[in-house]
């Protein structure tokens, strides 16, 4: 019987269960998306109907301009397929100093995107790109077939429109199964070398993200009886050092309705934050979600942040420790 999340995470540190301060304000515009990779959590694909309106990007982007210096992460599903991306991305221009693109870099070769990589660039947009390994039958494997090709396509685009050298560009890796992700200093030396020497392609970070156990990769476990061994592997290499650092201590993840949640996993599973008499919260109530002290909402999936050298959307959370074998 794996212990609840929460006792482990307050047995290092009751604060740790606690908001600490708002950094960054996650944007999730929905679930449509060009492609139907096997581990995404909110089971996007191109058939996705869940698309932000209006009314709400436009009280995000009236937070952003009452509340300087907070990072806009914008993430989806595919964020660049929605109707209004273009007009977020230029109506937050100035409003935070680091704007966050999350992408699946093959959605840039799609016919009448082609502006997409220049857009990203005249906007100086940090562009984390899903790249779930260097080798091509592998990422072909998770996310269909040629979308290796086409991701490396783009990654040569936006090398030559300066990413990976004056602009930033980051990968992510999750693993391709119910394992955990490497060392993620060794990972990194491992993609910068293959993905240089086979395809001339650079980056600036590569970020270990570890698989969380909901939507289709819960899936996928349940279906071969690996659930509860996968989530008991979690709660073993649970880490105090990344105990600290997770990121819903300093996030706040709005979906395309306006509800507030501590994570976009959290927004998966339908676990918003929910003020003192048990409504949930929307936009409209972002300074109480992010209130200093707040208790966080926590469920097991939690546990995938903090197994082995940590995880988050911007990867491991402690660089430094010794590296890890992968757990086959």
């Amino acid at each position: 019987m794996v212990a609840a999340f929460k006792d482990a995470l307050r047995a290092v540190d009751p604060q740790y269960a606690t908001f600490e301060n708002l950094r960054t304000l996650q944007v999730n515009l929905g679930n449509i998306c060009n492609l139907s990779c096997t581990h995404c959590h909110v089971a996007a694909s191109p058939a996705g109907d869940r698309l932000m309106g209006r009314e709400v990007m436009e009280k995000i982007i009236a937070f952003l301009a009452r509340r300087s210096g907070l990072t806009l992460d914008i993430t989806g599903g595919c964020p660049e397929m929605h109707p209004l991306f273009r007009h977020l991305v230029e109506r937050t221009a100035g409003l935070a100093p680091r704007r966050i693109l999350r992408s699946n870099l093959a959605v840039m070769t799609e016919a009448g995107r082609e502006w997409l990589p220049s857009f990203c660039r005249d906007q100086g947009l940090v562009i984390v790109a899903s790249l779930p390994c260097y080798l091509e039958e592998n990422v072909d494997a998770q996310r269909g077939r040629g979308v290796f090709a086409r991701s490396i396509e783009v990654l040569r685009h936006l090398n030559g429109l300066g990413y990976g050298d004056t602009l930033e560009l980051d990968l992510v890796y999750n693993p391709g199964g119910d394992f955990l992700p490497g060392s993620q200093n060794e990972l990194e030396r491992a993609y910068r070398t293959e993905l240089a020497a086979r395809h001339g392609v650079r980056f600036n970070s590569l970020f270990t993200i570890t698989n969380a156990p909901i939507g289709r990769f819960r899936y996928y476990l349940e279906s071969r009886g690996a659930y509860e061994r996968y989530l008991a592997l979690l709660a073993t290499r649970f880490n105090p050092e990344a105990a600290r650092a997770i990121m819903c201590r300093t996030l706040v993840s709005v979906d395309w309705k306006g509800f507030l949640y501590n994570c976009d996993f959290n927004q998966a599973t339908g676990l918003p934050i929910t003020g003192e008499s048990g409504e949930s919260l929307k936009i409209d109530d972002l300074e109480e979600a992010a209130r200093t002290g707040a208790e966080l909402f926590l469920s097991q999936h939690c546990y995938c942040c903090t197994a082995g050298e940590g995880s988050s959307c911007t990867g491991a959370l402690a660089r430094d420790l010794i590296p890890l074998q992968e757990d086959q």
